[in-house]
């Protein structure tokens, strides 16, 4: 099967979606397909090679199209952006018949569907308009990172028949490495005598909270209990640090009782959660945390064998239960204190539920998560 991932993202990226998308791109290429992902050809300070950044095998190639790129600008330079991207794919991929088109862009693929051209939209975001309408209806399949947004368009009107339900994944090579805890805070320069309460992921995303700085208000009354607790935050933008340091002073977190990371690579990232013993998602509750998202930071942190303290939402009950993670309500102050403080004073109660966690993600991989795909659409 030839496929053409088309995806209007800056490769390389700080943010996850980079990472999901050469992770499949290189699962696609590895069940055997001709794979070429066509992205729009960017200002980028970020310059590395994509495949050196992500830790991927040059087993697919990589063309960049032209567009006007206006994303600096705000909402309108990026619709024009998007719009000239997706005129420009879609005569790129016109005349190629053979070819199926992936896409996690509506915008690109609205184009599309005026023409027989076969196509798949791996839908990520709750976003409904007359384009995702069209995309629904004329799509050959729709893949969905979530149950909540599938049945989202489905009570949008849109053929159940059509949609495959896939999560995101992690990759497998993950869960062989067997580096010491001892031995990753060593090279890390962590604490080897503290209790790490972990978060990995940025301070807001899009402009919209993610409950670090509760998480943080939390950690200040804990460490007011708890001596050797230690907070280690990872992936914190540049924009972002001053703030989150003010919110640390504002809650008596001390210099010493903390570790801020700025963006890292996943690789990176990874030795951070492994290194940790507790790891923290206070997402709020909001309808895209509560229903349509399907975050590599909860698969990561499965893969982790360290317990996880999360909200307590329907996206994350899609995969998680009281058997493999600590749960606290969304937006209960009270209960995230006491579910950390739980996860910190029963350790073995916390290491039962990491090795359920760690057991279950098994399922989770991108291998699999391709092979389910490519199946879907060998079928349709």
């Amino acid at each position: 099967m030839k496929i053409i991932y088309l995806a209007n993202a800056r490769i390389p990226t700080e943010k996850a979606h980079g990472v999901q998308i050469m992770k499949m791109c290189e699962a696609f290429a590895a069940e055997g397909h001709a794979v070429e992902l066509v992205l729009p050809r960017r200002f980028n300070q970020v310059a590395d090679d994509p495949f050196a950044y992500y830790g991927v095998p040059r087993s697919f190639s990589i063309r960049k199209i032209g567009n006007v790129d206006l994303v600096s600008l705000g909402k309108i330079g990026f619709a024009i952006q998007a719009v000239t991207f997706s005129i420009r794919a879609l005569f790129d991929v016109c005349g190629k018949k053979e070819a199926i088109v992936y896409s996690r862009d509506a915008v690109p693929l609205f184009f599309l569907s005026f023409f027989r051209m076969p196509f798949y939209w791996e839908a990520h975001v709750s976003h409904y308009n007359f384009m995702v309408r069209r995309v629904l209806r004329k799509a050959k399949g729709v893949i969905a990172i979530s149950g909540g947004l599938r049945d989202l368009f489905v009570g949008k009107g849109a053929d159940l028949g059509k949609f495959l339900l896939a999560p995101d994944s992690i990759d497998g090579n993950i869960l062989l490495d067997p580096t010491d805890k001892r031995e990753l805070r060593a090279k890390l320069g962590l604490p080897q005598d503290r209790t790490i309460v972990g978060y990995v992921g940025k301070y807001r995303t899009m402009g919209k909270e993610k409950g670090v700085g509760e998480l943080i208000k939390v950690f200040g009354e804990i460490a007011s209990h708890f001596p050797k607790a230690h907070l280690l935050l990872v992936g914190i933008n540049p924009s972002e640090m001053a703030e989150v340091k003010d919110v640390l002073a504002e809650n008596a977190v001390a210099p010493e009782r903390f570790e801020i990371v700025g963006h890292v690579k996943q690789e990176q990232a990874m030795r951070y959660i492994k290194a940790a013993d507790v790891l923290v998602m206070n997402y709020p509750d909001t309808p895209h945390y509560a229903l349509y998202m399907s975050p590599l930071k909860l698969f990561e942190y499965m893969a982790s064998g360290n317990p996880i303290v999360t909200t307590d939402l329907p996206s994350v009950r899609e995969i998680l239960d009281e058997k493999s993670a600590f749960f606290a309500p969304a937006d209960d102050h009270r209960a995230l204190r006491e579910a950390i403080e739980k996860a910190i004073l029963h350790p073995e109660e916390g290491a039962i539920l990491a090795r359920r966690a760690l057991e279950e993600v098994k399922k989770y991989t991108w291998q699999k998560r391709a092979a389910a795909i490519t199946s879907f659409i060998s079928g349709r």
